[in-house]
């Protein structure tokens, strides 16, 4: 009886190989790639939605008042440089105020009929003239009084001769006087646009005073 004999193992040839993945065809590899899914994307909720909407109302409020602004603030401007740049000729009081016949004034008397005009028209010694009715003090308006023949200051007590001459109270200097003409139609002209000042020798200036 004969005992088989072993084969070398050491000898023995290697016949044992990995397997091999299957070969996959390009058609198969195409197919695969078509059909995988597409990511589907996320559906807006209705809040993103509501808040996109009201972010783009609140801006474009704000653009929009913005430039409303802009534009009336630019209108503005434009009409107050135009105002500047017209004379305003209606709004202004005329500086020639008419006062009545010289014959109509008694001597020693004051007529206050035009002081809300800033005129006093006196006549007296011989003279008419027209005295602006602002203290030299501070710029309040005196009062006539009679019974002491003197204008007063109710503001700071400044006191004043019929003839405008300061003799009391903290008024540095004389009331001042109109310009005083006759016009054409007889009637005393007392015009604002020229003063006369007592301190500066004005008074003796023909154009202060009518001579009766």
């Amino acid at each position: 009886m004969s005992d088989p004999t072993p084969s070398p193992v050491g000898n023995s040839p290697i016949t044992d190989k990995p397997a091999l993945a299957p070969a996959i065809s390009p058609a198969t590899a195409t197919t695969a790639t078509t059909a995988a899914p597409k990511p589907v994307a996320k559906p807006v909720g209705k809040k993103t939605e509501e808040r996109r909407g009201f972010l783009g109302t609140l801006l474009g409020g704000a653009y929009a008042a913005g430039w409303t602004f802009f534009t009336i603030t630019m209108t503005g401007w434009t009409l107050y440089t135009l105002r500047f740049l017209m004379p305003n000729v209606l709004a202004e009081p005329p500086s020639k105020v008419k006062v009545g016949v010289p014959e109509s004034y008694e001597d020693g008397k004051v007529v206050e009929r035009f002081k809300d005009q800033n005129i006093w028209v006196i006549r007296n010694e011989g003279k008419i003239y027209a005295l602006s009715t602002t203290c030299t003090h501070l710029g309040c308006t005196p009062n006539w009084q009679e019974g002491a023949q003197k204008f007063k200051c109710p503001c700071h007590g400044s006191g004043f001769y019929i003839s405008g001459v300061n003799f009391e109270g903290p008024a540095p200097r004389p009331l001042e006087r109109w310009g005083i003409s006759v016009g054409e139609d007889g009637q005393l002209v007392v015009d604002k646009s020229k003063k006369f000042q007592a301190e500066r020798g004005d008074w003796s200036n023909v154009e202060s005073f009518i001579t009766i």
